[in-house]
Order: C-alpha cells, then structure tokens, then sequence
C-alpha cells in the first residue's frame, strides 16, 4: 500500500502550521486527510481553495453532503463514506433515507435527484454525457450554473477519494461507512 507520512499538527511548521492554523480556525479541526495532504502545501491549498469557493456556489450544503457520497459510493471511498455521511446528518440535517438514497445518485426530491443523476452520469462517462441526460436534468429545472458547479464538485470530490484511498486515511468519524457491494 502506498504510503505518505502524516504531519500531525504539533509538529507542523512553516507554510503547513500557517495552513493548519486556518483551518483549525475556519472549521475546528485539521481532518486527517488534511494531515496526510500536508506533505504538499499546494495540495492541501488546492483542496481548501476549491472547497470554499465552491462552498460560496449556488448548491446548497444538503446538495453538496448528497453529491459527496454518491461520488464516494461511486469510487469506493470509505473516509469520505464516513466523513460525508457524519456532516449529511450533523450539518446538512439529512434523513438517512436521503443519505441512502445519495448513495445511490437519487433523492426524493426531484430536482436534487436530477443533479446527481447528472452528477453520476458526467463520473461514469468520464466528463462524456449523453444529450439525453442534460435533457432530463434541464426538464427538471438544473440551470447552468448548477452544472457547472456539479462538475467542479465532481473534481473535488474525486480529489478527495482518491487521495484517501490512496493513504488509506484512517477516519476520525463516529460511524465508519464501507461501500456497497
């Protein structure tokens, strides 16, 4: 198994104890797959850059958490499994009935199930989608904008599953989440 070293926050210095310091800051602690993504302070900035602007899009965090998982589901990602579903219940206020049916690219409501039928199609196509799938996702009132926004969140969310799935990031979430079968 590949392997990084870990930069705990005690012995960060320089550029990555300036970063920990406002991440610890903005969000009250240095996750641990920040810790391992430390080793290359562009990286660790890349994410949190993409992270908050995206943050700052039209999607809100129900529908961020929702396309988080159906894109760890997806590539198999149990730290972002675990990680996404916690802020899905403790931020986003989601059900686990929505939870689990982001799991599976669908929701209830009609237009979130559209972004990440979209979402799911644009990762399974690798960026190529049918006209059909942009057809159905306009039918059910996803703009442009949201598009464009589900495509960044795409990238940052297989940033991120890779990137744990390749250090085997060992969660520091209450409930450890594995994918389906």
């Amino acid at each position: 198994m590949p392997e990084l070293a870990r930069i705990e926050p005690t012995a960060a210095t320089g550029e990555v104890a300036e970063l920990y310091a406002r991440m610890k800051k903005s969000i009250g602690a240095i996750p641990n797959m920040a810790q391992y993504m430390a080793n290359s302070p562009a990286a660790l900035k890349a994410w949190l850059a993409l992270s908050g602007a995206l943050n700052e899009g039209a999607l809100p965090p129900a529908v961020r958490e929702r396309l988080a998982l159906s894109t760890a589901e997806y590539n198999r990602c149990t730290y972002c499994l675990s990680a996404h579903t916690f802020l899905a219940k403790n931020v986003a206020k989601l059900d686990q009935g929505e939870i689990d049916h982001a799991r599976d690219a669908a929701s209830n409501d009609p237009h979130v199930d559209a972004i990440l039928k979209l979402s799911d199609a644009i990762a399974r196509g690798r960026g190529s989608v049918a006209k059909q799938d942009i057809e159905d996702a306009r039918q059910a009132g996803v703009n442009d904008g949201e598009i464009a926004e589900i495509i960044g969140h795409l990238a940052l969310n297989v940033l991120t599953n890779y990137f744990n799935i390749f250090t085997d990031t060992p969660s520091e979430y209450p409930e450890l989440v594995t994918p389906r079968d």
